[in-house]
């Protein structure tokens, strides 16, 4: 089993940034996707970015210019650089990691985006 343990969540103004980080521990396998989503109260979990671990990524289409994701391989970490926020970006963002049928979630880390 993998554990992963995010950081960097906060309040910010609208148009300000922040960057999440996610550790790991356990067993990873060299193969394997990394990434974020984000649940909002009273919606769906939802992807924001992903990226696998020979550097193929998918970015949700909200976030797209906005939002960077990048890895450490030898670290097996995953940020998430976040600029321009907007309100609706307002949401628990969890670190997740997927090898094969492994799926292992973090405990989420709140990011509030307010005036």
């Amino acid at each position: 089993q993998v554990q992963l343990v995010e950081s960097g969540g906060g309040l910010v103004q609208p148009g300000g940034s922040l960057r999440l980080s996610c550790a790991t521990s356990g067993t990873i396998f060299s193969i394997n996707t990394m990434g974020w989503h984000r649940q909002a109260p009273g919606k769906q979990r939802e992807l924001v970015a992903t990226m696998s671990s020979v550097g193929s990524t998918n970015y949700a289409d909200s976030v797209k210019g906005r939002f960077t994701i990048s890895r450490d391989n030898a670290k097996n970490t995953v940020s998430l650089q976040m600029n321009s926020l907007k309100p609706e970006d307002t949401a628990v963002y969890y670190c997740n990691y997927r090898a094969g049928a492994l799926v292992s979630w973090g405990q989420g880390t709140q990011v509030t985006i307010s005036a």
